[in-house]
């Protein structure tokens, strides 16, 4: 098989039965393999696949190692057994696919060489009071149109900022070099995933697709949205968006994804400078979630901050052929407060000039 689709699943037994059955039926005819790979759940979930969908290729890890390094292994497993693999598609188990997703992201890869990495855009999948779920024209939280980062290197998407998500009407249709695409739902060449290493295991999950496509654009690949091909997530599948541990998560990988890329993209100045004010902003953050009341959020901050500091390594330069600009040159946060809805409008005149 050309593409391997790989699942990492971790206690969404609910999620495999009911999107795996149309997830596997979109791949018939595909040159496509689907495979599962097990993070240890311990919700039933090895036993369903195997009772369900015996047809289907396990992997079973022997520990929850996270999202980057369960698909590490699962991803050295595949091109192990099958080394003649092109193309890795990691997707999230409460992802829900029309017929016909793949083509388009696969095709496009075929005829851009220079692309490394690309998505669909996401749409929400929203869950219906008497079961089951609705698909959305909405674009979904975790990635949208695909992203950018501002200034500071806070991310924001093509359809999403902040909390403000957008209906899709085309509006974000044209193809736009970007700089990450969500790991929800993500191809990139077997290649480059052996060039650059993967995901970094430190992230443990949250952020580290997007250190993957800074890595990927620092060797010159392009990363891009094929809007032709749509997904429907629900999100928040392992970790619902108010767990304290994933607020840490996001902050902490936030800043590692900095410290290990700006220096080769700026000097060393600029990536600390970048980095301080970065860490000011948590801190301010921090202090509004104290206010509010939200105490598990605001120790989530300084947590965060520490960890950063235990894991990151010394600042070092290097090669990089990114082309153009790396971040943004404004404030996501600010012109959001400023503009309110009209932010998207901002958004598409600053993607449009530049």
């Amino acid at each position: 098989m050309r593409t391997a689709v790989i699942i990492l699943n971790w206690n969404t037994a609910g999620y495999l039965e009911s999107f795996l059955p149309s997830l596997l039926e979109s791949l018939e005819g595909e040159d496509a393999e689907l495979v599962v790979a097990d993070n240890a759940s311990t919700d039933g979930s090895t036993e369903l696949l195997r009772k369900r969908f015996p047809e289907l290729r396990r992997i079973e890890l022997e520990k929850n190692f996270g999202f980057t390094g369960g698909y590490n292994r699962a991803v050295a497993q595949v091109l192990k057994d099958c080394p003649q693999t092109e193309y890795i598609v990691l997707i999230n188990s409460d992802i829900d696919v029309p017929q016909g997703w793949l083509k388009p992201l696969i095709d496009y890869m075929d005829s851009h060489p220079a692309c490394g990495v690309c998505g669909p855009k996401l749409h929400a999948l929203l869950p219906l009071p008497e079961g089951g779920y609705e698909r959305s024209s909405r674009f979904e939280y975790a990635g949208a149109a695909g992203g950018y980062l501002d200034r500071l290197g806070y991310p924001f998407c093509r359809g999403r900022v902040l909390s403000r998500t957008q209906e899709d009407e085309g509006q974000w249709d044209t193809v736009k070099n970007l700089m990450w695409v969500s790991g929800a739902c993500l191809v990139t060449r077997s290649s480059l995933w052996k060039s650059i290493g993967g995901l970094d295991e430190r992230f443990f999950a949250h952020m580290e697709e997007i250190d993957y496509c800074f890595r990927a654009r620092r060797e010159g690949y392009k990363v891009r949205v094929v809007p032709q091909s749509v997904v429907y997530h629900l999100g928040g599948g392992t970790l619902p968006q108010t767990s304290p541990y994933k607020l840490m998560l996001n902050y902490r990988n936030g800043l590692l994804m900095l410290h290990k890329n700006l220096p080769y993209c700026y000097n060393a100045l600029h990536a600390r400078l970048v980095i301080c004010l970065r860490i000011l902003c948590d801190d301010a953050s921090a202090l509004v979630y104290l206010f509010s009341g939200k105490f598990k959020a605001f120790k989530a901050v300084f947590r965060a901050h520490h960890e950063y500091r235990r894991y990151r390594r010394p600042l070092k330069a290097g090669r990089s052929l990114i082309k153009g600009p790396v971040m943004c040159r404004f404030s996501i946060v600010l012109q959001s407060l400023l503009r309110g809805k009209g932010i998207f409008d901002y958004l598409r005149r600053y993607e449009n000039s530049h």
